[in-house]
């Protein structure tokens, strides 16, 4: 589209009420803007945790056309509250608003990054997709018959866990919508618990992303936005837990954690049939899993996918720690594994550079990545040797 673009910083917290009105509307607007993740109040209540938060008001030729929440990590742009932002882009109408490669270049960033992007990419972008389930007006028994028709063996595994459950417990409870800020607590010590027993690294020891956690989940705003929890007890003690965010017609599965001793009854997915149940008769239609089929399982719930981009333009060099790590890695598994291990070693370095503000940090940070990195890869050479 003609016109001449220009860009502005603001302030997420001095937005006018028009202006907040104005950003919902176009993400109502749009179904490839339905998550939760694209809501004016997810982006305020972010920025008042996420250090070196700003939103870009884009205007052409003099009309506001877009807003992208942000953060600035010293030279590098990302979304705002990343890397817990699962979908990102610019907030206006499809064909007013600039693209990505136009927003790096009005935001004057000289690395702009992105790893699940909704709109128009750059050539070179790596694609990927969202997993999404559709709850239609004939609800979840419609829903349900329909993924066992496709996934009969898998689903009667499914029912066989429950039908366990039941027997081995005296009471077996789900659920959904809660507001427990301790709840919450004991969500995010299991999961940064999970990220260093794994080896990755733990985006809860910053503090400011449970902040965000919290702030989300006591958050009121339009269309039911807000973060909440999921469920599950057996014999009144937490067996799993899910925190979601949610807006609209639009369920966000985000961080789920389920009681090592109860995985035989697969308690986890268990804990998302029944969120799936009981969130539909609520209302909502869309079911959000994420980026990317890693987990196996996405594959039975998912009725169709949506795509994302992921890209870092003007990337330069990760810093010493990861080049020499890099280097490490070469020499110990050869250059046709190398260029793997360095596009995991990038998407672990995003997740530090995001949650970390303190160069030591980032340096222990990237240090700890490359270690686990390299012994990932001679763990994995060992085994095919």
């Amino acid at each position: 589209m003609s016109g001449h673009l220009t860009s502005e910083m603001r302030d997420l917290a001095e937005l006018s009420e028009q202006e907040k009105a104005q950003w919902n509307d176009w993400a109502r607007g749009d179904p490839a803007l339905s998550s939760p993740y694209f809501r004016v109040e997810f982006a305020q209540s972010a920025a008042r945790f996420s250090p070196g938060s700003a939103v870009a008001v884009f205007k052409r030729d003099g009309e506001t056309v877009g807003y992208y929440p942000h953060q600035r990590r010293g030279a590098t742009i990302q979304p705002l509250a990343a890397p817990m932002s699962d979908y990102h882009g610019v907030i206006g109408p499809r064909e007013a608003k600039p693209t990505l490669a136009e927003a790096a270049a009005l935001m004057q960033a000289r690395r702009f990054a992105v790893s699940a992007w909704v709109g128009q990419a750059p050539t070179g972008a790596l694609r990927d997709e969202s997993i999404l389930s559709e709850v239609a007006e004939g609800g979840y028994a419609a829903w349900y018959a329909a993924r066992r028709r496709a996934f009969p063996k898998y689903f009667k595994d499914k029912e066989r866990a429950r039908r366990g459950l039941d027997a081995a417990f005296g009471s077996v409870e789900f659920e959904v919508g809660l507001r427990d800020h301790d709840l919450l607590d004991g969500l995010i010590r299991q999961k940064s618990a999970q990220y260093v027993r794994t080896g990755r690294h733990d985006i809860f020891a910053c503090g400011w992303t449970a902040q965000v956690l919290h702030a989300l989940m006591d958050a009121d705003g339009e269309d039911g936005f807000g973060g909440s929890l999921a469920v599950l007890r057996v014999d009144g003690r937490v067996g799993a837990v899910e925190y979601s965010l949610h807006a609209g017609r639009t369920f966000h599965m985000w961080f789920p954690a389920y009681s090592a001793d109860l995985a035989r009854w697969a308690p986890g997915i268990l804990l998302s049939m029944e969120t799936i149940r009981i969130a539909s008769e609520r209302g909502y239609r869309e079911f959000d899993y994420g980026v990317g089929g890693g987990n196996a399982y996405k594959k039975h719930f998912s009725d169709r996918t949506a795509p994302v981009a992921e890209i870092t333009l003007r990337q330069p060099g990760l810093g010493a720690a990861l080049t020499a790590a890099g280097s490490a890695m070469t020499q110990a598994v050869g250059a046709d594994r190398a260029g793997r291990i360095r596009d995991s070693l990038r998407r672990r370095w995003a997740v530090i550079e995001a949650c970390e503000t303190h160069p030591l940090a980032r340096l222990k940070g990237a240090g700890r990545a490359g270690l686990a990195a390299l012994g990932k890869a001679r763990g994995r050479a060992a085994l095919k040797a």
